[in-house]
């Protein structure tokens, strides 16, 4: 009866008087397959959130430690969205030839290195160079975790799912103050801003090593000639509906 409702919400009560008698209205399916995989894509609007927002608890403590102008402080903050900017252009090219999981991959590494690279940055310079990669990092997946998941993700639940992106980009926000203010009570002095920049790379690193456990999108390997691959991919991720139709194009 609830799907009965729903359906009729969304469709129509013509479109269900018109269906056949015999048919039944069944909900759509997430597998654990299908949950996993998105819920790994998610995970980099996690840290897309997460690094954004992470450096305005340091900033204090990065004038002390630097002496920065406030010219200067305002270039280590802001240099991250011009990275930000740079990797979201080249994401598209990279996940066209590389698959947005492994171009994913690609940005996950780029995330462990900036946070461990501001977390041991030797002088002012090194620290805006690797916040420059986290923002490579940040535009990249900010363009491939969604076209991921999307292409993951079956008709019925595709927007529903990919919105979780968006909502982990609010939760690693709040994680990253969160995070600022636990190890601003806990630790002092210059390893507390070194803290607060490096705990990223824990979070960025499970999201490297989960990639390597989530399909390639079905999407893409039909594109490079490997359909008995993203058939396998449909029949690992999909609902068993949606089968027949592509299967039968899909075969050599």
């Amino acid at each position: 009866m609830i799907w009965a409702v729903w359906y009729r919400f969304h469709i129509g009560e013509s479109t269900l008087n018109g269906m056949s008698s015999t048919m039944m209205i069944n909900p759509p399916k997430i597998n654990s397959t299908l949950l996993k995989g998105i819920g790994v894509g998610a995970l980099g609007g996690l840290l897309f959130g997460f690094d954004t927002a992470v450096i305005a608890g340091t900033t204090a403590s990065l004038s002390r430690t630097y002496h920065l102008s406030p010219g200067a402080l305002g270039l280590t903050v802001s240099i991250a969205l011009w990275g930000t900017v740079i990797g979201s252009l080249g994401a598209g090219y990279a996940g066209q030839k590389l698959g947005s999981k492994r171009a994913l991959r690609i940005m996950a590494l780029l995330y462990v290195v900036s946070a461990a690279g501001c977390a041991l940055a030797c002088n002012w310079h090194s620290l805006v160079l690797f916040r420059f990669i986290g923002g490579l990092g940040i535009g990249g997946s900010s363009v491939l975790g969604p076209v991921y998941m999307a292409e993951l993700s079956p008709a019925k639940w595709r927007g529903r799912l990919v919105g979780l992106f968006q909502i982990n980009i609010v939760v690693g926000v709040l994680l990253a103050y969160l995070s600022n203010f636990l190890i601003a009570r806990i630790v002092t002095g210059s390893w507390g801003w070194r803290l607060q920049l490096g705990i990223a790379s824990i979070p960025a690193a499970l999201f490297f090593l989960l990639l390597l456990t989530v399909p390639e999108s079905a999407r893409w390997l039909i594109a490079q000639n490997r359909r008995a691959e993203a058939l396998a991919v449909l029949q690992a991720t999909g609902p068993a509906t949606r089968l027949p139709k592509q299967s039968a194009s899909m075969r050599p």
